[in-house]
């Protein structure tokens, strides 16, 4: 028995978030989808992160090109153009708690995901950053994901999981995946382990020395 929040990357996506969001209705399950602000300029995407709203999952912010890390980028108005931007694109649909979650091109939990002056616009924009304890590779390995995700899910008393709404096939057996785990007696949550949260509403509540690299604008180090 386990602790689980289910969470999506890098939609919404056309031919997948509306599967996606059928299965979390069947089953009763509230999740956040983190989407790429870019992909709101499209009125079909827009309206599957409005069906998500309404349907009672979070809309978080992804960044908008999901390009290169922000702890990776020297440009001084990086905060401003992915997370801003983003945050604009998400408009109405944007949840109290300011959700944004950084990417480590790959899953990676290091300093690629922030630097000095992203953290700087996190706290006066008051958003939240929500990372993740759980990441099964879905994208790089989407037939074999569910084995991966169980296992992990196992060794902790609550798993934050990454899952994709991507055109990679991997969603295809997200049924399977929650059906395994309802078996094992997991509980779902809507909401984050604290421990994933170490920033909320802009107060940093918890280390981000690991995730913060030493970039200074205008160079790299």
């Amino acid at each position: 028995m386990y602790d689980l929040t289910l969470t999506f990357d890098n939609g919404p996506e056309p031919g997948v978030t509306p599967r996606v969001l059928d299965i979390l209705s069947e089953r009763g399950i509230k999740t956040t989808f983190f989407v790429i602000g870019e992909k709101l300029g499209d009125p079909s995407r827009r309206r599957l992160a409005a069906r998500a709203h309404a349907e009672g999952h979070w809309i978080g912010n992804h960044t908008f090109t999901h390009g290169v890390p922000l702890g990776r980028q020297a440009d001084a108005n990086a905060a401003e153009s992915e997370i801003g931007r983003t945050q604009a694109a998400i408009g109405d649909l944007t949840h109290t708690e300011r959700w944004f979650r950084p990417f480590g091109g790959g899953g990676n939990l290091d300093d690629r995901l922030l630097k000095p002056s992203v953290v700087d616009y996190l706290a006066r924009n008051k958003h939240s950053c929500v990372l993740w304890n759980a990441i099964p590779r879905d994208w790089d390995d989407p037939d074999g994901w569910v084995d991966r995700a169980l296992a992990q899910c196992r060794t902790q008393p609550w798993s934050l999981l990454v899952l994709h709404d991507l055109p990679s096939g991997a969603m295809v057996h997200l049924e399977r995946f929650i059906d395994r785990a309802s078996d094992e007696g997991a509980r779902f949550h809507q909401d984050f382990p604290p421990d994933c949260v170490p920033i909320r509403a802009g107060e940093i509540v918890r280390s981000i020395a690991p995730y913060v690299s030493s970039i200074e604008e205008g160079r790299t180090s």
